[in-house]
């Protein structure tokens, strides 16, 4: 709760540095900083550990960053992150900024898994749909997952709507096991 609260707003202070042009690649330098980030064990070590100084763990930061396309804006903020030892943050932070760029742009992204692949034109129609229901544009990723058996499982934010088979089997054992 308290990290997300400190990724809002340092993902706010950031956002209001940013010119409109800087936005998306802001958000995709700061996504797969924090997808890295997570992932890397020996990143990790390095950001934490007392035995790298300040500048070694800025220019690391900085190196990737210049490597991801990032503006220049976004090495400074992690040089900031790394000063207040909030680095740590950095995947929230991301996810922060993505909101707010989404936000900025009028879009809401949509996770969208299946059992089996849709057509393109099934994949229009959700579209078309989704722009209708939440009356902004949608930005849609497709996912397949086999054992989800049949249906569809729709993720707007941090809401999951599950119509698959797997999750209405879920449901009902949730239900028998709980009496």
């Amino acid at each position: 709760m308290i990290k997300n609260s400190v990724a809002r707003r340092y993902a706010k202070a950031l956002f209001e540095l940013l010119d409109t042009k800087s936005l998306e690649p802001t958000r995709a330098g700061l996504t797969e900083l924090g997808r890295i980030l997570s992932e890397t064990d020996s990143l990790k070590h390095v950001l934490a550990s007392p035995a790298f100084s300040l500048e070694e763990k800025q220019e690391v930061l900085s190196a990737l960053s210049r490597r991801l396309k990032c503006p220049p804006i976004v090495a400074g903020f992690l040089a900031q992150l790394v000063k207040k030892n909030r680095v740590g943050f950095l995947p929230e932070i991301a996810n922060a900024v993505a909101a707010l760029v989404d936000q900025a742009k009028g879009t809401q992204q949509v996770a969208i898994t299946s059992a089996a692949t849709l057509s393109p034109s099934q994949q229009e129609d959700l579209r078309t749909r989704l722009r209708t229901l939440l009356g902004r544009d949608v930005d849609l990723t497709f996912q397949t997952e086999t054992s989800l058996l049949s249906g569809l499982q729709i993720r707007i934010g941090s809401t999951i709507f599950d119509s698959t088979v797997k999750g209405r089997l879920t449901a009902i054992q949730a239900l028998l096991t709980k009496e």
